[in-house]
């Protein structure tokens, strides 16, 4: 069966010069982390788990930082040829870390890469411009990370953007749930986990009807949020990159089937556990796996065979 990884990434997504990390050859990471516990456990959010993530949070930031720096290209198709992953999509999570050039050149050398565009709130430039650009270079979609890109959904630069993308008919992609797991110490000033509450994200999803977008892990911890808030409208979709078994029924009951994707957000997640958690969601129903597996996203990103 086909299997299209809806939301991953590829080179150092926490510093400038992060696309450099892409060709290195030989990274590994040095040892297991604390993100493999929850792996093993299927993602399942009880009373025990969670209250595991909050004492080991500063461990599971750790896992965040070490993962994110095995995001070579080498690594990234040794992970798919391992799961069974033909293609993946590729998101920057702000275009000042890894350019969206980075990923084409990814794309160049590798055709499942799945190249998405993104933000660089650092610069004012010509966003139709940019975007025609990219789009033409082979973007199937963008990227928007209000946490790390530290700008909120709801800011004019961000309605500004969508407006920008919107004319390509091409999905959305944003960062939901609020997590602070990507910088220690000083640095966590270079993040802002409040902005990546659902509420922030409907208001964005109601100001534009006619855009398709997807609300990435579903909203992690949030998901009961997502399905509550989200859970209504036509134009949203949801990954399940760190969502249950259990979780991922729940949002095939509230989105329907047509609107959930497979997605590991590799390298923070690894792809075999989160592709034994939608097996287990689906129960033996083929048709249903070939739906979350690649159907969907083969639709929604107007992909080619």
């Amino acid at each position: 069966m086909e299997i299209i990884d809806a939301h991953s990434h590829l080179g150092n997504q926490h510093y400038p010069n992060g696309g450099d990390l892409i060709e290195k050859i030989g990274v590994q990471q040095k040892k297991s982390d604390a993100i493999s516990v929850m792996e093993k456990l299927q993602y399942k959010q009880t009373k025990f788990t969670l209250a595991m993530v909050k004492l080991f949070h500063g461990r599971a930031t750790d896992a965040t930082i070490a993962r994110i720096h095995t995001a070579t290209r080498e690594n990234m198709r040794k992970s798919m040829d391992e799961a069974g992953v033909s293609q993946t999509v590729c998101l920057p999570m702000s275009l000042n870390f890894v350019r969206f050039e980075d990923l084409v050149t990814a794309k160049e050398k590798d055709p499942g890469v799945i190249p998405f565009t993104g933000v660089d709130h650092t610069k004012n430039y010509d966003y139709e411009q940019v975007y025609a650009a990219h789009v033409k270079a082979g973007a199937k979609g963008m990227k928007l990370h209000p946490i790390v890109q530290r700008l909120p959904l709801t800011d004019k630069k961000t309605y500004a953007i969508v407006e920008a993308f919107a004319p390509y008919g091409l999905p959305i992609l944003f960062h939901c749930g609020v997590v602070d797991l990507y910088y220690k110490g000083k640095e966590k000033v270079n993040q802002m986990p409040e902005l990546g509450a659902v509420k922030y994200a409907e208001e964005l999803i109601r100001s534009f009807p006619k855009v398709n977008f997807v609300a990435g892990h579903a909203g992690t911890m949030e998901i009961n949020d997502v399905i509550d808030l989200l859970g209504n409208y036509k134009n949203v979709w949801v990954d399940t990159s760190f969502q249950s078994p259990d979780n991922i029924r729940r949002l095939i009951s509230s989105f329907g089937q047509e609107k959930v994707m497979y997605g590991s957000d590799w390298p923070y997640g690894r792809r075999p556990p989160a592709i034994q958690a939608v097996k287990t969601a689906c129960q033996g129903d083929t048709k249903l796996e070939e739906l979350l597996f690649s159907k969907n996203a083969r639709a929604l990103m107007k992909l080619t065979p």
